[in-house]
């Protein structure tokens, strides 16, 4: 499998080639798990992270931000590395992904802590770029979403199993024992790649400007626009999760473990639906109808007093939507701008989760502490996210309604994003 030769440049597998790599999806979501967890891992042990390094709940929100930081910076790495081939490029970013947990591990400090958060966030939005143009690459025809759904699953199993376990951890043994293991999954992962993911060779260099040309273009501007205003909104709320969880919904912190794996499971339900309806229908319409979901479960939030069963239910919608969009929209992105438009997903996805997570500490201070207020402010921002989804969706030609004859027209012209709207 390893000695397999892909051309980035070919189109997806044929049914034959795609069957022939699950074992490579599979590794490619061993690393989205690991990003996955070592992004979200944090919302669930807040409180004790925030408790060891001496200070306050909004405070410790800069851990969440650094690491969002980390993925708009660590762009970079696809910049420079772009004529490195993908397997290569993935085995790197678990290294860096290694020396970030690990250093989070052993964090003694509030600044120490927030170099090792900055430092594994960095190769995260290049990893899922480099990912979804393998995954694309190893799909049999007409499965594209599905694939790179598949692989974006790691990112949701990680919600669903690894961060409980991490807050498992934090609460019976040590929060530093949670990072530790995502540096051993890092490491784990690395060798997995190696052996299971085919050598794909690069892209052809199109120059240091040719890779930002899809930008020239308003549909990818809106997409990565609604993108980072619909993580603001969701990461108002959802970064301060496990507080809400016990101050409105009532629930002893001994459950909040079991809460995280709830979301984590409906992450993983709308991932997969998203991914399967996206290669059915028009890929900016799936992801607002996801959008829409998760903007109507944050003014639940606001609205609604607060109980066990409602902050449960609560909790699985707004994580449904927030993963039903993943892949629509990482397609979206891989199609019009290759490695690049890929991370450019997360690089929005990060900034929407550390922009998000200031304004809900800010409204948190404001409102003394009322864990109501904080998705009422995400409210207007995942609002503005399906307006401009809803119109990139009516930008898009009639003729393109689903992904799959959308990105076969464009395989087969050679127009690698040109014709993006």
């Amino acid at each position: 499998m390893a000695n397999t030769i892909v051309n980035s440049s070919n189109g997806p597998a044929t049914d034959g080639e795609g069957q022939g790599h699950g074992l490579g999806l599979f590794a490619l979501a061993a690393g989205a798990f690991v990003f996955g967890a070592a992004e979200f891992v944090m919302m669930g042990i807040l409180p004790q992270v925030a408790q060891a390094l001496r200070v306050s709940i909004p405070l410790a929100g800069n851990f969440i931000s650094a690491y969002a930081i980390g993925v708009c910076v660590g762009t970079l790495l696809l910049i420079f590395g772009r004529r490195i081939p993908p397997r290569s490029l993935i085995i790197l970013f678990m290294v860096i992904a290694f020396a970030g947990n690990a250093l989070s591990a052993v964090a003694v400090n509030a600044p120490m802590m927030i170099v090792a958060r900055f430092i594994a966030g960095f190769p995260h939005g290049a990893f899922f770029g480099t990912a979804t143009l393998i995954a694309k690459l190893l799909a049999r025809r007409g499965k594209e979403a599905q694939a790179v759904a598949s692989m974006v699953t790691g990112q949701t199993v990680a919600n669903m199993l690894g961060v409980p376990a991490g807050t498992l951890l934090a609460e019976h043994l040590s929060w530093h024992l949670a990072f530790a293991a995502l540096a051993v999954c890092a490491v784990v992962t690395g060798v997995l790649v190696r052996v299971w993911v085919p050598f794909i060779a690069p892209a052809a260099d199109a120059g240091l400007a040719g890779q930002f040309a899809f930008l020239r273009k308003p549909g990818p501007w809106m997409v990565l626009v609604a993108v980072f205003v619909g993580n603001v909104g969701i990461f108002c709320w959802w970064s301060y999760v496990s507080p809400w969880l016990q101050r409105v919904g009532g629930w002893p912190n001994a459950m909040v473990s079991a809460l995280m794996m709830l979301a984590g499971f409906g992450m993983v339900v709308g991932g997969l639906i998203g991914g399967r309806i996206c290669d059915h229908w028009n890929p900016g319409a799936t992801s607002a109808l996801g959008q829409f979901v998760a903007c109507m479960g944050l003014l639940a939030v606001f609205l609604i007093p607060g109980s066990h069963v409602s902050t449960a239910v609560l909790t699985f919608v707004i994580s449904f939507g927030l993963f039903f969009v993943s892949a629509p929209q990482q397609l979206i992105m891989a199609e019009c701008g290759g490695l690049i438009g890929g991370a450019a997903v997360q690089i929005a996805f990060n900034f929407g989760n550390a922009v998000g997570s200031m304004v809900g500490g800010a409204v948190l201070d404001a409102s003394h502490m009322n864990y109501h207020y904080p998705a009422l402010s995400g409210v207007p921002f995942a609002a503005l996210a399906v307006v401009l989804l809803v119109c990139y969706s009516r930008m898009c030609r009639a003729g393109s309604g689903t992904v799959s004859r959308w990105i076969g027209e464009r395989l087969r012209l050679g127009h690698h994003g040109r014709d993006c709207p």
